[in-house]
């Protein structure tokens, strides 16, 4: 009888079978949205990168051409004419209505009857105000002869749409803008409810008045809200297609007044056909939304105060 023994066959612990278990049934519930995520984001950047150093119409294979989209862009009168009308929107529209949004979030805060439905129609105009059907109301609003039109005649203004006038369509642009202003309420809303009562009650007591209270209270303690709204709203307002396609017609007029980046984005993409130049300007857009975002994180340090923060 031959004394060696056969090697023991080295079985898993129960433990980490289960552990193997559990980790692919949580996978297999994580699949449908990694294999949307591949699909729908990851390959598409990716393939837009790709493109973005090419000459490519949709209908013939890619040919490289290196950085010349890149050079063109800066060459392209209407791409600045979009990056300046696009700027301008971002850099005016978004204060006015973060202001717009907190003012309302300080009337809703305050005590008072029906405040569940003061807030539901506040809210109301961010759940439709992005959608086509808006736009095309909102058009309807401001064109020549329209209710905007009929109202300023009533105050002395001459009677002329701001659709058509170059030198309307951007206060247009950020009154709709403004309209849309439920979502950061709410936000604001909820940091509201977060600052301590105590704080105010200490500052009359030492005979602070409301505006010195908004400043020194309200404000340092909202400030991470504050910093969280600026940056949705900042990214967000780099992103405006819906309301300027259909407002301008997708065509950017009157004289590239309502030409946004995203907007000459699809022209050149999807209506010249010029694929590897959109997917340059796209790059160009995640670049400098990156940038911004970044100087928006490094000056927070300075004024956006966080509880038990003791610098």
């Amino acid at each position: 009888m031959d004394s060696r023994r056969a090697p023991r066959k080295a079985t898993p612990a129960p433990g980490s079978v289960q552990r193997c278990k559990n980790a692919g049934a949580g996978y297999a519930f994580l699949s449908p949205w990694l294999l949307g995520f591949v699909l729908l984001t990851a390959f598409p950047m990716v393939a837009s990168l790709y493109l973005a150093f090419t000459d490519y119409d949709l209908f013939r294979a890619p040919r490289w051409v290196g950085l010349d989209n890149f050079t063109a862009l800066f060459e392209d009168r209407r791409f600045w004419a979009s990056a300046k009308v696009t700027a301008v929107y971002v850099l005016v529209g978004t204060p006015i209505k973060l202001a717009a949004s907190l003012a309302v979030a300080l009337l809703l805060n305050l005590k008072q009857r029906g405040q569940g439905v003061y807030r539901s129609i506040f809210y109301a105009p961010s759940l439709i105000g992005a959608s086509v059907s808006i736009a095309i109301v909102w058009k309807a609003m401001f064109i020549d002869g329209g209710i905007a039109d009929q109202a300023q005649q009533l105050f002395g203004f001459p009677a002329g749409g701001w659709v058509g006038d170059p030198d309307k369509t951007m206060p247009m642009f950020i009154l709709l803008a403004v309209w849309t202003f439920g979502a950061p309420t709410v936000i604001f809303l909820a940091g509201l409810k977060q600052v301590p009562t105590e704080l105010y009650e200490a500052a009359s007591v030492d005979g602070a008045g409301p505006v010195r209270k908004f400043w020194q209270i309200t404000i340092p303690m909202l400030s991470p809200v504050l910093f969280f709204n600026l940056l949705l709203e900042t990214i967000g307002a780099f992103q405006v297609f819906g309301s300027a396609f259909i407002i301008s017609g997708g065509t950017g007029g009157p004289a590239d007044s309502t030409l946004f980046y995203t907007l000459y984005l699809y022209i050149r993409g999807f209506a010249q056909f010029d694929m590897g130049y959109a997917s340059a300007m796209a790059w160009v857009l995640v670049a400098v939304v990156g940038v911004i975002t970044a100087i928006l994180f490094k000056t927070s340090n300075a004024w956006v105060h966080y509880s038990g923060d003791n610098r």
